[in-house]
């Protein structure tokens, strides 16, 4: 369940608002392995408007580039269990998206959606947009358009209950024991251990 303060309430009950959705990436530059974030909305303008950080659940000013970035979101499924969800984005191949995920390395970064609601008249941001999905940028891609067709990037976004499905890679075994310490001799007899055989009492 989600709450909401009053005036989003009222707004809500009064139908006298206008919905915008926002998109905030964290990928990481090539060379020097450095976070570098970008932000994109669903309306034009570049924007500093207030969010939800979905990690610390304190309220952010970031900014978001518009003019037609930002094309669609799929639709965010509401559950309450750990199933991986997926949510599907497209941006615009023909602004500065275009060249954050050819220059960056867009794959496993984070990204968050969030959704904005503004005053009908006047536009104001009534309370801090929350967050929608958390996530990584699991598949990009960039589908380039043939004559008189229309170019995009498409981006499959997984959420972090993905992380439950990770396999520790490590093995219980002498030589993998001793990379994390050369003198750690815990497992020596690992590979060997379950061919001995015990003699009790007398019995040879």
């Amino acid at each position: 369940m989600r709450f909401t303060d009053a005036p989003t309430q009222v707004a809500l009950e009064n139908r006298a608002v206008k919905v915008r959705d926002f998109i905030w990436f964290v990928v990481r530059d090539r060379d020097t392995g450095e976070d570098v974030e970008a932000g994109y909305w669903s309306d034009v303008g570049t924007v500093d408007m207030q969010v939800i950080d979905p990690r610390t659940q304190l309220v952010q000013t970031r900014q978001f580039e518009g003019a037609g970035s930002l094309i669609s979101i799929g639709p965010i499924p509401l559950v309450s269990n750990l199933s991986v969800q997926s949510v599907s984005v497209e941006l615009s191949q023909v602004s500065d998206a275009n060249a954050l995920i050819r220059t960056y390395d867009a794959r496993q970064g984070r990204v968050e959606i969030f959704r904005g609601l503004f005053e009908l008249e006047s536009l104001v941001q009534i309370a801090p947009a929350y967050n929608r999905f958390s996530g990584f940028i699991d598949d990009p891609e960039i589908v380039t358009p043939v004559e008189n067709e229309d170019g995009k990037i498409e981006l499959n976004c997984v959420s972090h209950t993905q992380e439950l499905n990770r396999f520790n890679p490590a093995t219980r075994s002498d030589v993998y024991q001793r990379l994390r310490d050369p003198n750690d001799s815990f497992r020596r007899h690992a590979a060997t251990v379950g061919t001995w055989e015990i003699k009790w009492g007398t019995a040879s």
